[in-house]
């Protein structure tokens, strides 16, 4: 009998053991994207190219990364893991926003122009929650996405299709970038909250006639759950992951009008504290020290990235309307 106890403890030991191993390799993240990806194989890039391209390729590197699609798994390990899958959530919010922009603005000429119903498809797919597992599977969703990106992207390829276009304007730009800034400072916030935070109620400031719905106490103590830090940093860090896909394609698509506004050291600064947030985490879990405690914080040291690269947006925005 005292055999048998512990040869099924022995088994379920190394069935955790095993568990674990695989955990470790499904969590290791996709690369950032390369220059050489995002350039068209004929040589010649059409304006737009790079762009959709990110966003493909991006979607791309969730699914097929080692593991999958994770954050709609229901069996171990996957079930147990919870960094990937707010790296994943990170990195979506990020697609769905430069969908929906390259839906509204990218692709159009005018506020009275019909929108690409291939852009519009692939939006609305990209929009299923990202936990679906039956069907529709969020996955299978996305790969139908991806499947419209690439029409879109053959379509703004072919220069004998007049009807598909790609609008690398310095305003058109802006659109994005504004959705860019909230996100920055929201995901800024999060993080500072890891060690607790005493907050002014700002809402209404520098509006005396502003209203809201419901009043709210002049100070608040806003902090993260001990339990969420780690999820908050890793969504954080798939969301610049992202973003610095993106980045790095707008960089290409609306080279002429970063010229023209001498903005090109602008988007650069973006992209070097972006890839900051890239650097390797090597510790095995993240640390929420006090602000100037013993021990380190991660969550602090990535809003500082964060906090910069959202200084950058703002400038680059500036001299977008105003350069």
């Amino acid at each position: 009998m005292q055999m048998t106890w512990k040869k099924g403890a022995g088994i379920a030991a190394l069935i955790i053991f095993i568990g674990y191993l695989i955990s470790v390799w499904w969590s290791i993240e996709p690369d950032v994207l390369s220059e050489q990806e995002l350039k068209a194989d004929s040589g010649s890039q059409v304006v737009g190219y790079a762009t959709t391209s990110s966003l493909i390729l991006t979607m791309e590197k969730l699914l097929d990364k080692s593991g999958g699609w994770l954050s709609n798994d229901v069996m171990p390990p996957s079930v147990f893991m919870d960094n990937m899958p707010a790296f994943e959530f990170g990195a979506l919010e990020q697609a769905r926003d430069l969908a929906l922009i390259m839906r509204k603005e990218f692709s159009r000429s005018q506020s009275q122009s019909a929108a690409d119903k291939d852009l519009l498809a692939a939006h609305s797919k990209l929009n299923i929650e990202h936990t679906s597992w039956l069907v529709p599977s969020a996955e299978g969703e996305y790969r139908d996405a991806v499947k419209l990106l690439k029409v879109y992207r053959a379509k703004i390829s072919d220069t004998a299709n007049q009807d598909a276009q790609f609008y690398a304007r310095a305003d058109n730009l802006n659109e994005w970038l504004k959705e860019v800034q909230k996100r920055l400072g929201s995901m800024s916030q999060r993080l500072s909250a890891s060690v607790g935070q005493e907050r002014l109620n700002t809402d209404l400031a520098g509006d005396s006639e502003a209203s809201q719905s419901t009043p709210n106490s002049a100070s608040m103590q806003i902090k993260t759950s001990w339990w969420k830090i780690d999820d908050v940093f890793y969504e954080t860090r798939g969301a610049t992951w992202a973003l610095l896909n993106f980045m790095k394609a707008i960089e290409v698509d609306f080279a002429d009008v970063l010229k023209k506004k001498n903005a090109e050291v602008s988007l650069q600064q973006i992209i070097r504290e972006l890839e900051e947030t890239q650097q390797s985490v090597w510790s095995p879990i993240i640390l929420n020290g006090s602000g100037f405690g013993v021990v380190a914080n991660h969550s602090l040291v990535m809003a500082n990235y964060i906090s910069r690269a959202n200084a950058a947006v703002i400038d680059l925005t500036n001299l977008l309307t105003q350069g």
